[in-house]
């Protein structure tokens, strides 16, 4: 048995998504037919909830939906190294202990990027920056977030008419005790964004997306991390 989170879009308190665990019948193993296995237990106990449809939000998801959500394909623009990954801007994003950063991770594709072995080696994390776009590591989760949904934005009318149909989204790679960010979890921000009709204005700004996503007010952390 494995215990894994579900992540559901709330569009009526802070944070804008609810995390629910679901203990599941885990399929050990690396295929992908064994990761599909899992996320097939995984739907069938939160269904067994009224959590349904759920979208796996991952490369191994049953659907062209979440296997384009995946933040190892999904891809976003820069002035200098043109389409990377959002997996990639992440990793090469941080910023360690002594203002060290690895933006040469910027152009190596997904796996690569997550594997590097600098990332365990270089201490601890101070922030993140995106070519001048800095942010702090709190809220835990809020550069990941942007990141993601930035890159979703000029979508929103597709993501309108499919994705906000799901009652909630699962990334079956995502281990909470080894890691924080989940596109899963950014997934379901987006959705309360949709619903809520307030993604332009919660991109407007660092200050807007913090409150308008986490925050009861900009310095009030909403959750410990």
């Amino acid at each position: 048995m494995a215990i894994r989170p579900i992540f559901i879009p709330n569009t009526q308190s802070k944070p804008l998504y609810k995390e629910i665990d679901i203990e599941f019948k885990w399929h050990s193993g690396f295929s992908v037919s064994q990761k599909k296995k899992s996320i097939y237990e995984l739907h069938n106990r939160a269904k067994d909830k009224n959590i349904y449809p759920v979208l796996e939000a991952s490369s191994k998801s049953d659907m062209l939906l979440g296997r384009r959500l995946s933040a190892f394909n999904l891809q976003i623009y820069t002035e200098k190294f043109g389409n990377i990954s959002i997996e990639s801007a992440f990793q090469g994003s941080k910023v360690f202990e002594n203002n060290i950063q690895f933006t040469d991770i910027y152009q190596k594709n997904s796996l690569d990027a997550k594997r590097d072995k600098r990332l365990k080696e270089s201490g601890r994390i101070i922030g993140f920056n995106f070519f001048g776009e800095k942010w702090d590591i709190e809220p835990k989760t809020a550069f990941y977030d942007w990141l993601y949904i930035k890159t979703l934005a000029p979508h929103k009318e597709f993501l309108l008419k499919y994705l906000i149909k799901y009652k909630g989204f699962t990334d079956i790679e995502f281990n909470p005790k080894k890691s924080f960010s989940c596109q899963a979890r950014s997934s379901a921000i987006l959705v309360s964004m949709l619903k809520l009709d307030i993604l332009e204005e919660t991109l407007s700004s660092k200050k807007k997306f913090i409150q308008n996503i986490y925050l009861k007010s900009f310095t009030q952390p909403s959750f410990l991390i």
